[in-house]
């Protein structure tokens, strides 16, 4: 899996870290960190890295349980059954094809401390699908780590799910590392050259454009240079 900053993932985290609000482990309403970039950007990978590194740490009243977890905007993928319907499969992954408002209900759902676990969709990249109450986000959690191509969009569907956001992070990445990745993603997925390149470019850069053109500026930005 490609590192969302080449030279060193290590430093990144060591840069998202040192940049959060100091309370991000103590505070008593949960910390919503959302990494946004476009595809193959790294943003899983640079997740579940700082998910480790704030486990470290502990919650008030979280006794021996983790400090972080994660919920993904990719479990709000539309079901393609509802994007046939709709003529967006071949665009599936585009900001259209996710449920916005819904992730944006969850998020502000997690803002708030609870006494009760929280069950998140997870897309399963197998299925091609969403599965419902995939994960859970527990009590104890104080940091839930959220990442996907459009929590920055400039863009009125997606201005409910920034607004939930108590800190963001941006990963900066050229457009030709972004395709070289994207190749070589569905290229391991077995699909032939001619089709990956199709969908590289005629689906994920044509997203990946989008966002880097017209995301907002976060509170943090990585480049692939830093």
């Amino acid at each position: 899996m490609a590192s969302p900053i080449p030279r060193d993932i290590e430093t990144a985290v060591e840069r998202v870290l040192a940049s959060l609000p100091p309370d991000a482990a103590t505070r008593e309403r949960r910390l919503i960190l959302g990494i946004a970039g476009p595809p193959a950007s790294g943003k899983s990978t640079l997740a579940a890295v700082l998910r480790e590194a704030l486990n470290g740490g502990r919650c008030p009243g979280s006794g021996e349980g983790e400090v972080a977890t994660i919920a993904a905007l990719d479990g709000f993928h539309f079901d393609d059954a509802v994007l046939d319907a709709r003529g967006h499969r071949p665009r599936k992954g585009a900001p259209f094809t996710f449920d916005a408002a819904g992730y944006a209900a969850m998020l502000e759902r997690l803002a708030e401390p609870s006494r009760e676990a929280v069950a998140v969709p997870v897309f399963d990249r197998d299925l091609e699908l969403s599965r419902a109450a995939a994960a859970v986000v527990e009590p104890h959690h104080c940091v839930v780590i959220t990442e996907g191509n459009y929590l920055l969009l400039d863009d009125d569907r997606w201005r409910e799910a920034r607004s939930r956001l108590h800190f963001s992070v941006f990963l900066d990445v050229p457009v030709d590392e972004l395709r070289r990745r994207l190749m070589d993603r569905w290229l391991g997925h077995g699909f032939p050259p001619a089709e990956a390149k199709r969908k590289t470019e005629e689906n994920d850069l044509v997203n990946a454009r989008l966002v880097l053109d017209t995301s907002l500026e976060p509170d943090l930005r990585l480049h692939a240079s830093d």
